[in-house]
């Protein structure tokens, strides 16, 4: 195997490692609620606008930005379970689906007037330049992101099942009512669920600032990664949204590498659906 090739697959599980961590937080919703956040890829993209004014205006790079943007998002998620998701849990699916995708609309065009439709980016070096290991060359941001991504995706899983706030969750997402008998408020795990859930996707924003192009509309592109990621993962399952991350991002790098950047979405849906095909309930979900 050639090093190219080699530095592709690489290059693949670290952009998969961030596309594990703001999937992560969409499955996280969906286990607890039951609702499927339309608006999350727009999530990520105000968290790579956090970073981006972070920088603008302090000169801060990720070491700054990342934790402001988890902050700022982990805030905006409070804000919307009260503000919003409280309320429509309560009506039919109908109303969950065009109450988040009018959030994202909402979020979409806001960022759209504030700072237009024009592409920015951050500078290539803002991390630093590109490490050389065993003949294979690997920029700063990403390994930045992949390493914080797989960290921190891994800690929520860690989150989930081996701390009491965990074994709460778990609780008011078997059963509500049961867990409210037990002294268990199920508003707060819910809220702390939306605060985790965008606080994800604040950080994968920020981190992958770092290397994408930033503008209104990526989060239309990173919210179809998030749902294929999440649906090949199992729905409800933070392992399966890792799995299913890092093996996308390794998809996508051999595509654009083997065939053509603008072939390498096709494949992924292509494999994604013959999968399902076999295993409709993903990797590690349950029929």
């Amino acid at each position: 195997m050639s090093f190219v090739l080699v530095q592709v697959i690489v290059g693949g599980l670290l952009l998969g490692a961030v596309y594990a961590l703001f999937s992560s937080g969409l499955t996280l919703v969906w286990g607890m609620m039951n609702i499927v956040n339309f608006a999350h890829g727009d999530f990520v993209m105000l968290g790579m606008y956090v970073a981006y004014v972070v920088y603008t205006l302090m000169g801060g790079g990720p070491i700054l930005g990342a934790p402001l943007a988890t902050l700022v998002l982990a805030t905006l998620g409070v804000v919307v379970y009260f503000a919003l998701i409280r309320d429509i849990m309560k009506g039919p699916m109908l109303a969950q689906i065009l109450g988040t995708f009018g959030l994202a609309l909402l979020l979409r065009y806001s960022v759209f007037w504030w700072f237009g439709a024009n592409f920015l980016s951050m500078p290539q070096d803002i991390v630093g330049g590109t490490y050389a290991f065993a003949g294979l060359r690997i920029e700063a941001s990403r390994l930045l992101a992949g390493v914080v991504a797989l960290l921190v995706t891994f800690g929520l899983h860690l989150l989930l099942t081996r701390t009491s706030l965990g074994s709460k969750m778990l609780a008011v997402a078997e059963d509500a009512t049961a867990a409210q008998l037990m002294g268990i408020r199920p508003d707060t795990m819910q809220a702390i669920a939306w605060a985790i859930a965008a606080g994800a996707t604040g950080l994968a924003g920020a981190l992958i600032a770092n290397f994408f192009y930033i503008v209104p509309t990526v989060g239309e592109t990173l919210a179809i990664v998030a749902f294929v990621t999440v649906s090949l993962g199992g729905f409800g399952s933070v392992p399966g949204a890792l799995v299913a991350g890092l093996l996308i991002g390794v998809i996508e790098s051999l595509s654009g590498y083997l065939i053509g950047a603008v072939y390498k979405d096709i494949v992924v849906y292509v494999l994604f659906l013959f999968f399902l095909w076999f295993r409709p309930q993903g990797l590690m979900g349950k029929m």
